[in-house]
C-alpha cells in the first residue's frame, strides 16, 4: 500500500541526502477505483530513517467488499489498523488485504535499514512477520500512540502524531544506516548493477560482508532487494501496457535471459507475465495471495 516521495538535501557524494530508497510500485494489478492511496515524505529531521508516511482509505457501499494485493518492499512499517499499531517486518511474500464499509490504514515506512536503531537487534528477525508495537515501546506508550492516531481527523494530523511519537523514541545515530541507504539507492536506480558482485565492486565491500550487513540492517539479502525492485517495475509496466517484448523487458531490468525473468515474475506474482498483463488489460483483479 505504498508509493514514495523523496526528501531533499545534498551530501558530498553528489546525490540527494534523502534520496529514494524504495520504489514507487508494489500494488499488483494497478490501483483500484475503490480505495485511495496518499503519501507524504517524512520531516527533514526524521528522513535519515523514515522514507514516508502513507494512508489508504476507502468507503464502499453496503455489501460490497474490496481487496488489494501487495508485493512488499524491503522495509519495516509501523501500521495502524483497526485500533492497533503493529510493526510489519521487511520483505516476505505477496499478500492480500481485504476491506469493506468505510475505513483507513495508516503507516510509517522506514528506509531499508532504518528501523534497526529502534530495534537494537538484527532486522532479519522481523522478516515476513508482524507484532504489536507494545513489544518495543511498552503497553502504555503504544496505547497512547494508537489513541492519538485514532483521534486524528486527516492525513496531516496522522503524520503530526506519528512524528511526535517517533521523536519521543528516537534512537542514537548509526552511521551504517547511511551506508545501507547508498547501496539500496544504487540497487533501485542503477541499471548497471545487475548482480551482487557489481555492488561489492562499486562500494568496496566483500560479498560476504555485504550479505551480513543486509541481513542485520535490511532483513533480506541484496539479491532479494535487487530482484524485488526489478519485479515491481515489471509488474507496473505490464499493468500499464508499456512493457514491450519479453526480451526487452528482461534486458531493461537487468536479466540475462527471458526465461529467468519469467520464472522470477511467476514465482513472486503468482501468474506468468502474459497472464498478468492480460488480466490487467481486461480490468480483472489479476492476483491474490
Amino acid at each position: 500500500m505504498c508509493a514514495m516521495l523523496t526528501g531533499m538535501g545534498t551530501t558530498g557524494l553528489g546525490q540527494t541526502r534523502h534520496a529514494a530508497t524504495t520504489s514507487e510500485y508494489g500494488i499488483l494489478g494497478g490501483r483500484g477505483a475503490d480505495f485511495r492511496l496518499d503519501r507524504v515524505p517524512a520531516a527533514a529531521d526524521l528522513a535519515d530513517l523514515v522514507e514516508r508516511h502513507w494512508l489508504v482509505s476507502w468507503r464502499l457501499p453496503a455489501g460490497r467488499r474490496g481487496s488489494v494485493t501487495l508485493l512488499p518492499h524491503p522495509c519495516v512499517n509501523l501500521v495502524f489498523d483497526r485500533g492497533v499499531v503493529a510493526v510489519a517486518g521487511a520483505g516476505g511474500e505477496r499478500f492480500t488485504y481485504e476491506y469493506e464499509g468505510a475505513g483507513r490504514v495508516f503507516g510509517v515506512k522506514f528506509r531499508p535499514g532504518g528501523f534497526l536503531p529502534f530495534l537494537a537487534g538484527p532486522v532479519s528477525r522481523l522478516t515476513g512477520r508482524s507484532f504489536p508495537l507494545a513489544t518495543l515501546w511498552g503497553a502504555a506508550d503504544s496505547r497512547r500512540f494508537a489513541d492519538d492516531l485514532a483521534a486524528s481527523d486527516d492525513l496531516d494530523d496522522l503524520v503530526a502524531v506519528a512524528e511526535r511519537h517517533l521523536r519521543a523514541h528516537w534512537p542514537q545515530p548509526d552511521p551504517e544506516v547511511a551506508v545501507v541507504g547508498r547501496i539500496v539507492h544504487a540497487l533501485l536506480h542503477d541499471r548497471s548493477v545487475r548482480r551482487v558482485d557489481d555492488v561489492s565492486a562499486r562500494f568496496g565491500v566483500s560479498p560476504r560482508s555485504l550479505q551480513r550487513l543486509f541481513q542485520r540492517y535490511v532483513g533480506v539479502s541484496p539479491k532479494w532487494v535487487l530482484q524485488r525492485y526489478r519485479l515491481h517495475e515489471a509488474a507496473a509496466r505490464l499493468a500499464e501496457g508499456t512493457a514491450g517484448t519479453w526480451a526487452e523487458v528482461a534486458a531493461d531490468l537487468g536479466y540475462f535471459d527471458q526465461s529467468h525473468f519469467i520464472r522470477d515474475f511467476t514465482r513472486a506474482v503468482g501468474m506468468t507475465p502474459v497472464a498478468y498483463a492480460t488480466a490487467c488489460a481486461q480490468g480483472r483483479a489479476p492476483v491474490s495471495a
